[in-house]
Order: structure tokens, then C-alpha cells, then sequence
């Protein structure tokens, strides 16, 4: 997880660098635009990568080639040189950093992403999506929910680094300008909630199974909530507004 004032100071801690002499080259090595690799370099190569990716077609993701990696990092396949920065590695090298481009709640985000940043932890921490809940940050309770090209899926699960060109919505993503949703709308008449940490993942999940099966009944409701957890166990409720949001929407 990022340390909170990573999101607001580009290199904390770090001294004042010394002026540099008229003709005196700067140090190399470091990061690929040169010296010590920082966030503000990475935001840097970050709109670098999609100049690159516009003018190549390369897709959805461009490792920075510069940066090395393990061996069991993921690779990519292109590789491109921008002002002297290289953008990409040949297919079979491994990346420690990728730059991704997420499509969430209908707009494009070119990232800086580590191969093992999960889609919760970028959505939280790069975004600033906090309506998506990190519960149990192992896949069991649902809390994180987010839907991915019409299927729900716990998103901390879910490499963030291989989530580009697909279309992700969080809970932020399915109010209409200031109009709740129907789900929305309905867990708040029915009261289906209680702490409502739960909540984003229940609406998320209602959302998905609507949209497949608009008119569904109390066994397929429950089949297809019972991997959302609610701690303080406001089943009924929930289930009354699935019902509720269900026959909102048809009549």
C-alpha cells in the first residue's frame, strides 16, 4: 500500500539538489529519465508512454523497459523509444513497472503500476475511488466489489496491470449526474444497510445480476449475493431491495 504522503509529496525526506554548473552533464543511472526514480518521473514517462501507445497502436499496456524487474514479472511485447526514453522491453523480459491505461466509469487513465498492484489498491490509492472497499483483501468477502465488462469481480483480486481496455465501473460510476441508480436508490428506501461497509460491493453485485436478469426471484437473488458478506448481517433488507430496485425497474 502507498504511505499517505507519498499522494501529496513527490520525494519526502530528500534535500535541496545543488545547482548545476553551465555545461555539466547530469548523473546517470537511476530511473529512465535519469537520476533517482520518483513519482514525478514516473507521471512523467506515465504521459510519455501515451504519446507512445497513440503513435504505435500498442494497446493497453507499455512496460518502462529502464526501470528492470524480477523474474516472474509479467512482460510486454513492445517496446519504444520517446526522447531518448525508452517505453517498452521485448516480449520475454520481465517490467517492475507498466503503464496501463484503465478505462473507469466511462473515462481513460494512464497509469504507473507495479505487477502486483491489485485493481482495489489503484482504484483507492491513484484514483481516489473509495467508494470500492478493501474488507478481507483476500477475495472473501465481496466488499471490493467492481463490475468489468459486465461481470462482477472482487477487484482485489484482480491485477491492475491486466485490466487495461476493459471497461470498469465502481460504485461511483452508476449514479446519473446528481439520480442515484435504481439499486442505489432502492438500498437507501429499504434500508439495506446498517455500518454500510458492505454496501458499494452488495449494490455492485444487485447491479450486474439486473442488468443479466432483470426480473429475478429470492433463490437466484440470494445465489447470486451469497459471496457478499455482511457483518452485521442486514440480509433482509438487502434482499427486500434487490426485490425493490427489480420491480422498479420494470414498472
Amino acid at each position: 500500500m502507498a504511505n499517505g504522503n507519498d499522494l501529496f509529496d513527490d520525494e519526502p525526506g530528500k534535500p535541496e539538489k545543488p545547482a548545476r554548473r553551465q555545461g555539466q552533464r547530469p548523473a546517470e543511472g537511476g530511473g529512465p529519465l535519469g537520476g533517482p526514480l520518483t513519482r514525478r518521473k514516473f507521471l512523467a514517462g506515465a504521459g510519455a508512454a501515451a504519446a507512445a501507445g497513440a503513435a504505435v497502436g500498442t494497446g493497453a499496456t507499455i512496460g518502462i523497459g529502464a526501470l528492470g524487474g524480477g523474474d516472474d514479472a509479467p512482460a510486454v511485447d513492445v517496446a519504444e523509444e520517446v526522447d531518448g526514453i525508452t517505453l517498452g522491453v521485448p516480449a520475454g523480459r520481465p517490467v517492475s513497472q507498466a503503464v496501463v491505461k484503465l478505462n473507469v466509469n466511462g473515462r481513460d487513465h494512464w497509469l504507473t503500476v507495479t505487477p502486483n498492484q491489485s485493481l482495489a489498491e489503484v482504484l483507492r490509492v491513484q484514483l481516489g475511488l473509495t467508494g470500492t472497499k478493501i474488507g478481507c483483501d483476500r477475495s472473501e468477502c465481496s466488499a471490493c466489489t467492481v463490475i468489468v465488462d459486465d461481470v462482477p469481480h472482487n477487484s482485489c483480486s484482480l491485477l491492475a496491470i491486466r485490466e487495461g481496455g476493459k471497461k470498469i465501473v465502481t460504485i461511483e460510476g452508476l449514479e446519473q449526474g446528481t439520480e442515484l441508480s435504481t439499486v442505489q436508490q432502492a438500498f437507501l428506501d429499504n434500508m439495506g444497510l446498517q455500518c454500510g461497509f458492505c454496501t458499494p460491493g452488495q449494490i455492485m453485485q444487485a447491479t450486474a445480476l439486473l442488468k443479466q436478469n432483470p426480473n429475478p426471484d429470492e433463490a437466484t437473488i440470494r445465489r447470486a449475493l451469497s459471496g457478499n458478506l455482511c457483518k452485521c448481517a442486514a440480509y433482509p433488507n438487502i434482499l427486500a431491495s434487490v426485490r425493490a430496485a427489480a420491480e422498479s425497474a420494470a414498472g
